[in-house]
């Protein structure tokens, strides 16, 4: 010990080296704070594994998700070591698509960035695919996957067997953001161009380094820890074009009805957006992830629109002359697969994203930040009448279609239930059911994630949220289990919120690993299984377009409470058929500290009031040529 403290800092070897440095990082709070107090040197010679962890933790990244295999042993150890001094928390899981979706939820949910970690080969494939979710909602988060050797001794375990190069670095650019460390000194580089990506200011993604097993280890020498990239911080900026917020607010002035979509990129504008909707009198109609932007009851939300939409969301997409688009890509459901504005002329599109805020034909593009673009349009509006008694008109016929849908779901909701083909029985349909657990999800105040297929599309039909981020559907990738999955963060975040996980059978059978890591991170909330025996979103699909479902479910029944309680920490409870006993588990779940699930057997079936409906088009089985048609003459 005497003579490994004679060394200098920035010199010692090996574990030795990493424990001080990581205790020198824990005494001062910070990377930042322990150079800027002397406890590191401004140099130190790392390994690339080391350096790694270092210029993350100069972004503000500490927590790693991680499946250790042989690809990823180096990295492995240098993160015993900092979590051992309390640097870093690592988090072990046991399949890579629910770890994936964990730290999507970490970083969507709780904002908080962190670093998936998997081997080489098959685990790194299954993170990337699970990735989808968090490419497709603009959600930041590190992935770094083991990789080839950069020697070419042969194949190596796990590689994909073909002789090209650098194929993993291929596949994840394929994806997304992607940098190969063939080099350990191109570090600085890979996390400036990772920070770009992760925290992009309006559509971050996933950012995929690949570290070859033998870089790993390698020595970086006089690495200069100052000089780590930090994390991307950049003003946010709006367009400052007079002429063109001139041109926007006389469309509006002349358009008598003008219909608003806000997709998921308008959460964050939510208090902008409603100021603008007022101000204009548009018909708001929302997509899956914008719930809660204005308030449910407010008499501008039309609430949501699109493929499988709503009557009065539906309508006011279908009769408006004028789109204003907010925050949306406009991806096929939400459009109706690009025929949802027959009667839209004109197109006012507000959106960071250039490639967005351009989508649509006879568009004007207000593009940059939402909150500021539209305070620049509210200026530019001034004091210009665009009232009149047109656009009350217009107003009063979206809030007429607006009560029959309410009155359309409070006739579904409210359904005792159905006989079932499957269970024998009566059994409380979808909408009924959901309708119980969202309005015990509101008064416990907890967070709620919906899983793709029925479940999801009845979710967000169901929903009455009053603010934005009291709902995440996955609705951009539609990814079976990220909703039971999501429920995980709870345990990893800073600040966790309860959870309830909104879930189907299939969807909870892709990731029921995640009961376990659930319960080993301390995560608190509810999954609540809507068991259908079914895959009921396709089953109706293809009932709706040719009369007849196929291979769409089976035969084996799965008594969920059985399974789920085998998890040690687990609280299983039967929902049963009826609303009243539905409740009581509601109750006895929510009341265990810790993880529960409740099953809820529900109706599948071609009786129409067992499901709330579909109101759009989509470009999907043999309505293609029909949407197809209609597309070609559309003026937008």
């Amino acid at each position: 010990m005497n003579q490994i403290a004679e060394i200098p800092l920035a010199e010692l070897p090996g574990v030795a080296g990493q424990q001080m440095r990581a205790a020198a990082i824990a005494r001062a709070g910070s990377l930042e704070a322990a150079l800027a107090q002397g406890l590191l040197p401004a140099r130190a010679s790392v390994s690339l594994s080391e350096g790694l962890v270092l210029g993350l933790l100069r972004q503000g990244v500490t927590k790693y998700l991680v499946i250790f295999g042989h690809g990823s042993t180096d990295l492995a150890e240098v993160l015993r070591v900092y979590t051992e001094a309390g640097v870093t928390q690592v988090f072990n899981f046991r399949n890579e698509v629910e770890m994936a979706h964990a730290g999507t939820a970490l970083a969507w949910v709780y904002r908080e960035t962190c670093a998936v970690v998997t081997s080489i080969g098959p685990g790194g494939l299954q993170a990337m695919a699970g990735s989808l979710a968090a490419a497709s909602n603009g959600v930041g988060v590190y992935h770094i996957y083991g990789d080839d050797t950069t020697h070419g001794e042969g194949y190596n375990m796990q590689q994909i067997p073909k002789p090209l190069q650098g194929l993993y670095g291929q596949l994840t650019a394929v994806m997304g953001q992607s940098y190969v460390l063939h080099t350990p000194e191109a570090l600085r580089d890979a996390l400036r161009r990772g920070t770009q990506c992760v925290h992009h200011p309006y559509k971050a993604g996933p950012f995929y380094l690949l570290l070859p097993l033998n870089t790993q280890p390698r020595t970086i020498q006089d690495l200069n820890l100052a000089a780590l990239p930090e994390r991307l911080q950049v003003p946010k900026a709006a367009i400052g074009d007079r002429e063109l917020l001139a041109r926007a607010a006389a469309l509006i002035a002349q358009s008598p009805r003008i219909v608003m979509k806000v997709g998921g990129g308008g959460r964050e504008a939510a208090g902008a957006i409603r100021a603008l909707a007022e101000r204009i009198g548009a018909a708001v109609v929302l997509s899956p992830g914008s719930t809660g932007v204005l308030p449910d009851a407010h008499p501008q939300n039309m609430h949501v629109g699109g493929s499988k939409g709503s009557i009065s969301g539906n309508h006011a997409m279908t009769h408006g002359e004028l789109l204003v688009a907010i925050g949306t890509r406009a991806v096929c459901q939400a459009d109706c697969s690009g025929v949802g504005y027959p009667n839209a002329r004109h197109v006012i599109n507000i959106n960071a994203d250039l490639t967005d805020a351009t989508h649509y034909n006879n568009t004007l593009a207000l593009a940059g930040d939402i909150t500021m673009v539209i305070g620049q349009l509210l200026e530019a509006l001034g004091d210009q009448a665009v009232d009149s008694p047109q656009r009350q008109a217009w107003l009063e016929d979206c809030g007429r279609q607006k009560r029959a849908w309410k009155a359309f779901l409070a006739e579904r909701q409210t359904l005792p239930g159905l006989q079932d083909p499957v269970w024998q029985r009566p059994v409380l349909t979808q909408p009924a059911a959901i309708k119980k657990v969202c309005d015990f999800a509101r008064e416990i105040g907890a967070v709620k994630f919906f899983d793709a297929g029925d479940v999801q599309a009845n979710g967000f039909q169901t929903v009455e949220d009053d603010r934005p981020f009291e709902t995440f559907t996955e609705s951009g990738a539609s990814y079976m289990g990220f909703a039971t999955c999501a429920l995980i963060a709870s345990g990893l975040a800073g600040k966790p919120r309860y959870g309830v996980a909104f879930t189907g059978d299939g969807s909870f059978m892709m990731n029921p690993q995640a009961l376990i890591s659930a319960v080993e991170h301390g995560a608190r909330g509810m999954i609540v299984i809507f068991d259908n025996r079914r895959m009921a979103a396709i089953s109706g699909l293809q009932h709706a377009q040719y009369g007849a479902d196929f291979r769409t479910n089976d035969g084996v029944a799965v008594d969920y409470v059985r399974l789920a309680s085998s998890v040690a920490g687990v609280k299983a409870v039967w929902g049963g058929d009826t609303a009243s006993s539905l409740e009581t588990a509601l109750r006895e779940a929510h009341a265990h500290d810790g993880v529960s699930v409740v099953h809820v057997p529900v109706y599948a079936g071609t009786a129409p009031e067992g499901s709330l409906g579909a109101y759009g088009s989509w470009n999907v089985g043999n309505w293609c040529e029909d949407v197809q048609r209609r597309y070609q003459g559309m003026a937008i």
